[in-house]
């Protein structure tokens, strides 16, 4: 009996796998929150050069400064400028040629706080000559991403992942609160980089820790319903935001979910597939035993003992110690590792590229963030039903190429026509928020569990690489004003085209360690394909649903 029979046995998808569920919804719904936080956080309110220096509010501006600031483009004071002096000639009717003497603002500026009480804008006057100071703190987050993602991999791989979620939430707590006290710029991107990177932790262990507890009937809606934390976390960000305008109180309020994930640590379990995997046979049984007993199963582990377990895993060379290097090292790991990072830097490139530059909806910013939200879950119902009936190959193929026909119908739009240019961009986010719920648990079913976490931290960095180059696509269009759409197609697409060559998983055994992959792929360089589909086959271990609680598996051979 293997694992996955054993899990069958004691039931994949009871009270234990809900309450996991649950446990983990606590620090996964703080994701979005952080993720897409400087939407509200680093927001630039209207603005106007400070005049007389003694402040005033926005909208009550007296004579004198009106004289000594130069018109827009729309009619409105400038942003940027002032006069070098007040045009009283305008008071008389006459044009005078000191109007062309203006200057960036002097004395600060003075800010509308209608919609937002205090932002990073307005707390260190980052806009004009400055406001690439205030984009960068989003990009400075995203690479603490990026670096946190294949440390926490790396370090759950080695010393599990219970303990590195708790770590992962303390360092939230700790660094979120520091940033939200934070005196100067330079303090506040410090910390904002440090909670990123202990964000990533959150973002990789937990979706890992939940695949390796469902049975394989159940996995796939294991990998959906933790992605409706997301959805969730969006429309909590739109709530705590709307009432919520000072940038320090925001932070601290979107944070203040992990204050229950801390207390509810002590209730969440480690994964038996990685302490199996690890050689750790008795706190594999003890967990075992307690899923068996929370689902009403107790009689069947009755018999089972620890070394049984360890005997029915079934792994080789327990005592190895693996890292990010082990993705590369042999034939069928290596082109997987390849193709995934290739798929996720397509997906994650695409997502934010459009997420960033969809227009045309002429809403305030919480309404916005609010139909985003709203977009999300049908979607990802949907996405539910076609990987349990379908697959993930298929699934994942058609996402992303569905996303760059999207993008490239825009790309014949006419811009007058805005209703039909929002409705297909807004069709090509939410299937490429599809592509998003899809490799996450295609790469969760892929990788071995000896190496699951470090695969899961190096495609990871791949998606923020993407994240932070995408945005800055939108400078090309100073070469050709269609050229960034056609490059987000292209990404696209040709990720799309590279997701084709992964195996299928629907309905198969999660492997335990790289041998379950590079073992087929030798027996097939003994025996020959007996015909063009065997020779084609995905290179998995399958386990049918059916006879899942037999332990019935079935060697497929095939190239990666």
């Amino acid at each position: 009996m293997n694992f996955d029979s054993l899990l069958s046995e004691i039931n994949g998808f009871g009270t234990f796998q809900i309450q996991l569920v649950l446990i983990q919804a606590l620090s996964r719904v703080t994701l979005p929150c952080h993720f897409l936080l400087n939407n509200f956080m680093a927001a630039v309110p209207d603005h106007h050069c400070n005049i007389l220096g003694d402040g005033g509010l926005f909208g009550n501006l007296t004579q004198e400064q009106k004289l000594g600031i130069p018109a827009g483009p729309d009619g409105t004071p400038s942003s940027c400028l002032m006069f070098t002096k007040p045009q009283y000639e305008h008071l008389a009717g006459f044009n005078s040629s000191d109007e062309a003497f203006t200057v960036q603002c002097q004395k600060g500026w003075v800010y509308d706080n209608s919609t937002y009480k205090s932002t990073l804008a307005t707390e260190w006057d980052l806009v004009c000559s400055r406001k690439g100071m205030n984009k960068a703190t989003a990009t400075i987050f995203f690479i603490g991403v990026m670096l946190g993602a294949p440390l926490f991999g790396f370090l759950s791989d080695r010393f599990g992942r219970r303990p590195l979620l708790l770590v992962s939430y303390l360092g939230t707590m700790i660094f979120a609160v520091w940033s939200a006290f934070s005196t100067s710029y330079v303090m506040f991107t410090i910390m904002r980089f440090l909670t990123g990177m202990a964000l990533a932790g959150i973002s990789i262990i937990s979706i890992a820790l939940n695949v390796e507890w469902f049975g394989i009937e159940h996995r796939t809606f294991s990998g959906v319903i933790i992605s409706l934390d997301w959805t969730i976390g969006n429309f909590l960000l739109v709530g705590i935001a709307y009432f919520v305008k000072d940038w320090r109180m925001l932070i601290l309020a979107v944070t203040s979910p992990l204050i229950l994930a801390v207390i509810a640590w002590r209730w969440l379990p480690e994964s038996a597939r990685w302490l199996l995997a690890n050689g750790k046979a008795d706190a594999a049984h003890y967990y075992i035993t307690q899923c068996a007993k929370t689902n009403n199963r107790t009689k069947v582990m009755a018999t089972v003992t620890p070394a049984e377990l360890l005997q029915a895993a079934q792994v080789e060379n327990r005592e190895n110690k693996y890292s990010i290097v082990d993705l590369f090292k042999t034939p069928n790991i290596r082109k997987l590792s390849i193709c995934l990072g290739i798929v996720w830097y397509g997906v994650a490139f695409t997502y934010y590229g459009i997420s960033l530059n969809i227009t045309g909806f002429g809403l305030n910013p919480y309404l916005t963030q609010f139909i985003f939200a709203s977009i999300e879950m049908p979607m990802k119902v949907a996405v539910y039903f076609y990987l349990e009936k379908i697959g993930r190959r298929s699934g994942e193929v058609g996402a992303l190429l569905s996303t760059g026909l999207c993008l490239f119908i825009n790309l014949f739009v006419a811009k007058d026509k805005w209703i039909v240019r929002t409705v297909v961009a807004v069709l090509g986010k939410s299937l490429s928020e599809a592509s998003f719920t899809i490799v996450f648990l295609y790469t969760t079913e892929l990788f071995p569990t000896v190496v699951r976490q470090n695969g899961l931290g190096f495609t990871s960095f791949i998606a923020r690489l993407g994240v932070s180059i995408s945005p800055l696509v939108m400078l090309l269009e100073d070469v050709w004003h269609l050229l960034p759409a056609v490059t987000y197609c292209a990404v696209a697409v040709g990720s799309g085209l590279v997701a084709s060559l992964l195996p299928e998983t629907l309905n198969t055994c999660l492997p335990e360690c790289i041998e379950d992959i590079e073992k087929p792929s030798k027996r097939s360089r003994d025996k020959p394909a007996e015909s063009e589909v065997e020779a084609n086959t995905d290179l998995l271990l399958t386990c049918s649903p059916s006879n899942g609680q037999q332990g019935a598996t079935q060697q497929q051979e095939a190239v990666v």
